[in-house]
């Protein structure tokens, strides 16, 4: 590691327009960055560490400026920089990883003209072929030459981030930002991912700011960490005296609130009424693969089935692509599933074959949690109106559905004047309980939640989490909870169905499922588990001290 760091940043302070929650987004930050290191940022949404990623990057948002400080890349002082200076050192000196690689690819361009046209913006005369695949061959993607021909719809999310990748190691950067790379990824490709970034991080000796939510991917790959709150710094060190020995009560508070891998429910008694019960489901999609050749197949749904019984929560685990999310918009009957059957208790009949009357009013017994609210809530409808929907559609006066809006919000921990106000006005995790009290407004039996935390920071996860569990509990809804996070599914989960390519491998109880896995398949996503070692030695240390999570 040398001596010299390669990008130091020096009492940054990032000023907000005036009207902002705070005056500063970051407030006398400094962070140094050595050759062959990663530097952990970890903090909540909003504490300001991707505006300092910005503000090294010169990508700072219209209305936000630097008001003060330095920052220091191979000694030079970047921050006053001119736009075409900083096109130059942007993706040359300094490599960019985002967290939603589709929106950073261009949608109507192939992914090898892509990198080609980066190349050719940075000085490369003539881009070879050759060099395209090359670069998509060092970051692990399979078949390069043909992938190169790809657009980047037809590319799996890891794959997409390792294109990313790819693009910002092509001119040998000094310094990698990766920022949240990992966050919307599966298990098992978050961890590809990670050990990727290690390998080359290893190999080119170049220092990698990774910013992040997660104390297990910090546990996985930080040399050293930076614990931000509020636009502030608050706590600093090595990764290993940050995770075993934090000083700051915030710091433990983000430590608590990750999720543990041991089941957190008593096993349930089987002496409850099965609510609902599946036999068979199957749904096929078909692809197109070229101009000559005949439509790929795909079986997204393969005779799967299984008893949830009431009270209880099934949850639904797998990579991207298994079938969980699939399996349960076919459940909510917002896809038509090919074969199989779904019996509701007090339901005469097929779920799946209801005609559309008889749907109607079943489906007042059965509500859904979408894993995205901002795009899942209507931006031009105020939050009281978006819950009121439902009961006015089924027949309940005004007043009464006004009513029923207030003890909602009360029910999710929202003051009821959140029911005058617009989805945009509310951070992430609140748009999440306005989705969940949309749900909850045709007192539902059967809530079904797809992935509604993955997108949520880990504090706010976890109260999230434990808001579900006092509503369930509450109101004694019985549940469907897909994930991809089996530390999630950990904590939520009285039943586990682990689903692969369309079939559900293995199902149990909770305990028995996650500590004593049968399948193959279970192992592997167990073994995946970003810092699963430390997260298991934080759990006891955590029994120790009586902390729970909250």
């Amino acid at each position: 590691m040398s001596v010299v760091p390669v990008l130091a940043i020096e009492r940054l302070v990032i000023d907000l327009p005036a009207g902002a929650e705070r005056r500063h987004a970051v407030d006398d930050v400094s962070l140094s960055l050595h050759s062959g290191e990663i530097l952990c940022l970890v903090g909540e949404s909003g504490s300001g560490k991707s505006m300092t990623a910005h503000a090294v990057t010169g990508l700072l948002p219209d209305g936000v400026k630097a008001g003060a400080g330095r920052i220091l890349l191979e000694g030079r002082d970047i921050l006053g920089l001119g736009g075409h200076e900083m096109q130059a050192i942007r993706g040359g000196r300094i490599g960019m990883v985002f967290q939603e690689p589709m929106t950073a690819l261009n949608p109507v361009m192939r992914v090898g003209d892509q990198i080609a046209e980066m190349l050719r913006f940075h000085g490369v005369a003539d881009p070879t072929r050759r060099r395209v695949v090359e670069l998509l061959a060092a970051v692990g993607l399979p078949e390069p030459e043909t992938l190169a021909r790809l657009y980047p719809f037809r590319l799996s999310g890891g794959q997409r981030q390792r294109v990313m990748i790819a693009m910002a190691l092509a001119l040998d950067p000094a310094v990698l930002i990766a920022d949240e790379p990992t966050t919307a990824l599966d298990v098992t490709t978050q961890a590809q991912i990670l050990d990727l970034l290690g390998q080359i991080q290893s190999r080119r000796g170049m220092g990698i700011l990774f910013i992040t939510h997660d104390f297990g991917v910090v546990a996985e790959i930080a040399h050293r960490v930076a614990v931000m709150q509020a636009g502030r710094i608050v706590e600093s060190g090595t990764a290993t005296d940050v995770l075993t020995r934090p000083a700051h009560a915030y710091t433990r508070q983000l430590i608590a609130a990750v999720p543990r891998l041991q089941p957190a429910r008593p096993r349930a008694p089987s002496s409850r009424p099965v609510l609902l019960e599946a036999r068979g489901i199957e749904k096929t999609f078909s692809a197109p693969t070229g101009l000559f050749r005949p439509r790929r197949i795909v079986k997204a749904v393969d005779n799967a089935g299984f008893v949830l019984r009431r009270g209880e929560t099934l949850a639904v685990v797998g990579e991207s692509g298994s079938g969980k999310s699939t399996l349960a918009r076919l459940v909510m009957r917002l896809m038509t599933a090919d074969a199989g059957e779904i019996k509701l208790s007090g339901v005469e009949g097929n779920l799946l074959a209801l005609p559309r009357r008889r749907l109607r009013r079943a489906r007042r017994r059965l509500q859904m949690v979408f894993q995205d609210p901002y795009a899942s809530l209507n931006p031009r409808r105020k939050v009281g109106d978006i819950i009121a929907q439902g009961p006015l559609y089924h027949g309940i006066t005004p007043r009464e559905a006004r009513r029923r809006v207030d003890e909602l919000l009360e029910l999710v921990r929202l003051d009821a004047s959140a029911a005058d106000r617009y989805p945009h006005e509310f951070s992430g995790g609140q748009r999440q309980r306005i989705a969940i009290a949309r749900a909850l407004a045709l007192e539902p039996e059967l809530l079904v939640a797809d992935e509604p935390v993955s997108a949520l920071d880990v504090s706010i996860q976890a109260q999230v989490l434990a808001l579900l569990d006092d509503i369930q509990r509450r109101l004694e809804l019985t549940m469907i909870f897909i994930t991809h996070d089996l530390r999630v599914a950990a904590h939520v989960a009285d039943k586990v169905a682990v689903m692969r390519r369309g079939v559900i491998v293995e199902t149990g109880p909770a305990a028995e499922v996650l500590e004593r896995p049968r399948h193959e398949y279970t192992r592997l996503l167990l073994s995946s588990i970003p810092g699963r070692a430390w997260i298991a030695c934080e759990a006891g240390a955590q029994d120790a001290r009586g902390e729970t999570m909250q």
